[in-house]
């Protein structure tokens, strides 16, 4: 399926900011807030990283059953902000969008390819719930490292990507005084991409 012409201008747009970000020496360009909320409709934000996008979306990773994961099972919609103030005056690009769990061979893919301290702390760690002390983590540390001793570790079941499939995609770029400029693009009920310049 070919991508609408102005997703795909959009996406040049933020790859485009992205490269700009980088050469700036932003200290992590793939660094992104992102906001869920669960079936209490309260928000949560947390900073992830982006690790792949395209014209399907912008995928992070993470355990479902950490807070992001369970929030996002409940309530499949996200908003990601990227903030980027060594680009020009400062830019930010936010995506908003309904939240999907890439595929199992996806996920298996990048896993392989994190450091293996990295692998063993997804296997370690039950994210976001308590823990009792800084040694039970250590202790756990050790056993994955002991379970999986001269071997490769696999992704643990529950450890996986998730993309946010934009529907709404807006270029906020600082200027003096406030006058910023912003362009959003955004996906219409009938499914056709749209794009508008916004008040600052």
């Amino acid at each position: 399926m070919d991508t609408p012409a102005l997703l795909a201008e959009a996406l040049a747009t933020f790859d485009r900011l992205f490269a700009q970000a980088t050469d700036a020496g932003e200290p992590d360009p793939t660094a992104m807030a992102l906001a869920t909320a669960g079936l209490d409709a309260r928000p949560s934000v947390r900073m992830v990283l982006l690790k792949s996008h395209d014209a399907r979306g912008f995928v992070f990773y993470t355990h479902l059953d950490g807070r992001k994961g369970r929030e996002l099972q409940a309530n499949p919609h996200a908003s990601l902000l990227f903030h980027w103030p060594r680009v020009a005056n400062g830019v930010q690009v936010r995506i908003e969008g309904a939240v999907e769990i890439v595929s199992e061979a996806e996920a298996d893919a990048y896993f392989a390819t994190r450091p293996r301290v990295s692998q063993v702390g997804a296997w370690a760690s039950k994210q976001s719930e308590t823990l009792d002390s800084v040694e039970t983590f250590e202790a756990r540390l050790q056993q994955v490292e002991r379970e999986f001793a001269g071997r490769d570790i696999p992704r643990p079941p529950r450890w996986t990507g998730l993309r946010v499939v934009p529907a709404r995609i807006e270029f906020w770029y600082g200027a003096q005084f406030r006058l910023h400029e912003r362009w959003m693009y955004e996906l219409d009920a009938a499914g056709d991409w749209g794009k508008r310049m916004l008040y600052p």
